[in-house]
């Protein structure tokens, strides 16, 4: 017991280092510090997951708080990702003389996702949920002459007030259930022969809290935007603020998996929001669009993940995304070099021979996996997305005549087949305690929205100049409107009045430029 306490005190102690880097920005003008205790902060919750993972896996709480493995999972990663972007954010903003606000703000943002992840409490997940938000809107208008900025944080923020009330109702409908506020005692509950209405209702607006969170089509258009706002600001949102909408429904999955309607709600939504945004996102040039856009479309396939019941992998995806996501980010500068070289070289489509070595190939390895770790038990779907991303891995190596060629494409896929299978068996030992129920109908539909999206995206490659490929294009390359139509209805709720003026170039810090 002495040593639960222990555990979980040394986790409280580095929840608040966040707040205390905020709180040192008043009194001492130094990054360094907040480096210091964010680095720190990394160091010591590595060592406290390795103690809760592999001693005390029943987790350990005090007071409001609750940390399991796989909430201290997650810590490990916010860490990770704080540390990484405050590194960038401290060389990023040198010259600006208002960078305190920034770090502050960014420390409190932190705080605030460390403190959601953790609660076991109600009303307190409920607070810092919002204060995840009040705070990262700081960050999001840090230039405020910037319109496109403006524009997209005034949406973010109707759709944060909006996805908070419904969070609330949720949350009240619980407490009305079981009477309690303890989030872990709710949980326990569950699965229940007794799922009434209340429990119906709150699964619902769960999903729903979760499909806006994670920006999912047609309320996406702020997530698009927001890039406007500073590279350390982005490379936040889309590495871990936007994941949160993924780790509710996980957190909540012995309820969410009790309700069809909200698994349904949430497949339809976030199936299709996949499809269009990947999609779309081959339509766009400038990279941190694209990163914005590729940003939806994983959010759709994590929350998709989750309405199947398969939880290991909507983990895995979640700490996956966050690490490319704030890699990609503050390495956009390189990744437009990338990106030019890429459309200079001559990159040939493959053949249809290599398309049908390919395909043949890709299946066989996946069915080979498939029969080694008694996947045939679980959907298929997951298992098609993963032979198509083999397929067209393959075909680029199979479009070449040297055998070399083709046995080093063969020798990537199978490292991708092994990593992928290793990490989603990992990260099962973290959700371990979450039932699965199986929905051939369910799988069925994700099935057929993957074998769309690469319908549609070879039939685009191969006949781009077809006259329906090309309304198709540019259809896609306009969002399909639905942007357009948010963003009306947006203004004529809530009215906004954009700067007009435009500050001089030699005026604007480094970052603006």
């Amino acid at each position: 017991m002495f040593i639960d306490h222990l555990l979980a005190s040394l986790w409280l102690a580095i929840i608040c280092l966040p707040l205390i880097s905020a709180g040192c920005c008043y009194f001492l003008q130094r990054w360094r510090i907040a480096s210091w205790l964010i680095g720190g902060g990394l160091v010591l919750s590595s060592l406290a997951w390795l103690e809760i993972v592999f001693v005390q896996s029943q987790g350990a709480g005090l007071s409001l708080f609750y940390i399991t493995p796989l909430k201290a999972s997650v810590l490990v990663l916010i860490q990770f990702i704080a540390f990484i972007v405050l590194r960038y954010a401290q060389a990023n903003f040198s010259g600006d003389p208002d960078n305190q606000r920034f770090l502050r703000w960014l420390m409190l943002t932190v705080f605030s996702v460390m403190v959601t992840v953790s609660s076991d409490h109600l009303l307190v997940f409920w607070l810092s949920w919002l204060g995840i938000s009040l705070s990262l809107h700081q960050l999001l208008m840090f230039y405020p002459n910037r319109p496109r900025a403006v524009l997209a944080a005034h949406k973010k923020f109707i759709l944060a007030r909006l996805a908070e009330l419904l969070l609330a109702l949720a949350f009240s409908l619980l407490y009305l259930a079981h009477g309690s506020l303890s989030i872990s005692a709710i949980l326990s509950h569950y699965p229940s022969a007794d799922f009434g209405w209340q429990q119906q209702c709150a699964a619902v607006l769960l999903a729903m809290v979760a499909l806006i969170k994670c920006a999912q089509l047609p309320l996406h258009g702020w997530l698009i935007q927001v890039v406007e706002a500073p590279t350390p600001v982005s490379s936040l949102l889309h590495a871990g603020v936007i994941n949160m909408g993924g780790y509710l429904l996980i957190l909540f999955a012995p309820i969410f998996d009790q309700s069809w309607p909200a698994k349904w709600l949430v497949l339809v939504v976030a199936g299709l929001s996949t499809v269009l945004a990947a999609l779309i996102m081959m339509t766009r040039v400038s990279v941190k669009v694209r990163l914005a856009w590729s940003t939806t479309a994983q959010m759709g396939l994590m929350l998709s993940e989750c309405a199947l019941g398969l939880y290991q992998l909507a983990l895995l995806h979640l700490l996956a995304h966050s690490f490319y996501k704030a890699h990609a980010f503050l390495n956009s500068g390189d990744e437009v070099n990338i990106f030019l070289r890429r459309e200079l070289t001559d990159i040939q489509l493959p053949s249809l021979k290599a398309w049908i070595m390919s395909i043949f190939t890709s299946v066989i390895l996946v069915a080979l996996i498939v029969i080694v770790v008694g996947g045939a038990n679980h959907p298929l779907s997951p298992w098609l997305l993963v032979g198509m991303a083999i397929a067209q891995t393959l075909a680029f190596y199979f479009n070449e005549p040297t055998e070399g060629f083709m046995t080093n494409g063969l020798i990537k896929a199978l490292l991708l087949l092994g990593g992928y299978t290793v990490a989603s068996t990992a990260s099962g030992f973290l959700v371990a305690d979450i039932p699965f129920n199986y929905n051939v109908a369910a799988d069925f539909w994700m099935g057929l929205l993957f074998l769309s999206l690469f319908s549609v995206y070879q039939t685009l490659q191969y006949h781009p100049s077809n006259p329906m490929a090309r309304r198709l294009f540019i259809a896609l390359n306009a969002g399909l409107y639905l942007d357009e139509w948010v963003t009306s209805m947006t203004l004529k709720c809530w009215p906004l009045h954009l700067p007009r003026t435009k500050t001089p170039v030699g005026s604007l810090p480094t970052e603006a430029l």
